[in-house]
């Protein structure tokens, strides 16, 4: 296989993680705060995931490989609290809020916009067809939750307000990464990342009063565990290496994928009926995802531009490794 089929195929394997393993942590989360308290049990989860990297990299590695600098160090934490403990704790909270699942997803779903228009307001413009793409994407969860959306009454305005903040912490956190100071290793960073959301969420759960009870069954459990191992080792992992190989955009279709996977997750786990509305969402859904990979192919290097003394920002489709080289090169 030629190598650059090699690094296709290693970018879908890894989209392909994120597509499936983030579309089945909707019903795992779930399954946690029906019992357990939204914040405190996020924090759980991202700190014996990080925990467990740590020492996995450490036995391997040894402790060498660990070790970071201050900028490194900063730019990890910042990272972890925008994705992962606002990005995905106050997505939690949201729901706990009365934000029905399906209308938590269209909000989600609002990524891929919100990027386009951090992408438009540095002067970096997406194509016209990843714009259109991430329209055509919500118009397809708006089929998938319409009728759901429009059963549930009048929506919470303080979790419909969570979940947008959410969103928008995500989308800022994953076009900021480019600019911002982190390990060339991305099991590293991944490790800081999620002890940072961890520490952040605990946080927030002292402040915020909750407090862990004794009568959390197995079942609950049984889910943060899978969000532990799969939803943030195994998840978490393939989104920072996609951060660093792939177009951002192509990146963000996993918006659009998750919340159909969440869907036919419920279907076999729950046996949710499949409606022609499902059906037609989930289509209007993927071609939505084929017009932004369209958009997002590879195209010609453009020429780089320095921001700042030392420091060289990636055009718009360059993987954000490519920068990482250049500037070590240079220390």
């Amino acid at each position: 296989m030629a190598a650059g089929q090699a690094g296709r195929a290693r970018v879908w394997f890894a989209l392909g993680l994120v597509y499936l393993v983030w579309g089945s942590v909707y019903l795992a989360i779930r399954l946690v705060i029906d019992e357990a308290p939204a914040l405190a049990s996020m924090g759980v989860r991202f700190l014996l995931a990080g925990a467990l990297m740590a020492g996995f990299l450490a036995v391997r590695s040894g402790v060498r490989r660990l070790r970071v600098t201050l900028h490194e160090l900063a730019g990890m934490a910042f990272m972890g609290v925008t994705l992962l403990a606002i990005g995905n704790g106050m997505t939690s909270v949201g729901q706990l809020k009365g934000v029905p699942s399906g209308v938590a997803a269209l909000l989600i779903a609002m990524v891929p916009l919100w990027i386009a228009l951090f992408r438009t307001l540095s002067g970096d413009r997406p194509p016209l067809l990843s714009l259109l793409g991430a329209g055509v994407g919500l118009g397809g969860l708006a089929i998938l939750v319409l009728r759901q959306g429009s059963s549930a009454g009048a929506l919470p305005l303080a979790g419909v307000g969570v979940i947008l903040v959410s969103s928008l912490s995500w989308s800022f956190g994953s076009w900021v990464q480019p600019r911002i100071w982190l390990p060339r290793d991305v099991f590293v960073s991944s490790t800081y990342q999620l002890l940072a959301a961890g520490v952040a969420l605990f946080l927030a759960a002292l402040l915020s009063g909750e407090r862990f009870s004794a009568d959390i069954g197995p079942r609950a459990w049984g889910a943060l565990g899978y969000l532990v191992v799969v939803g943030s080792l195994v998840g978490f992992t393939a989104y920072a290496w996609l951060l660093q190989h792939a177009p951002i955009s192509l990146i963000a279709t996993h918006t659009y994928v998750n919340p159909v996977v969440a869907v036919l997750l419920g279907w076999l786990v729950l046996g949710e009926p499949v409606t022609s509305t499902l059906l037609l969402g989930g289509g209007v859904v993927i071609a939505a995802v084929v017009l932004v990979v369209s958009a997002e192919r590879p195209a010609r290097p453009r020429a780089e531009h320095v921001v700042e003394p030392g420091r060289v920002a990636p055009a718009a489709d360059e993987p954000v490794g490519a920068v990482a080289g250049r500037r070590t090169r240079r220390k």
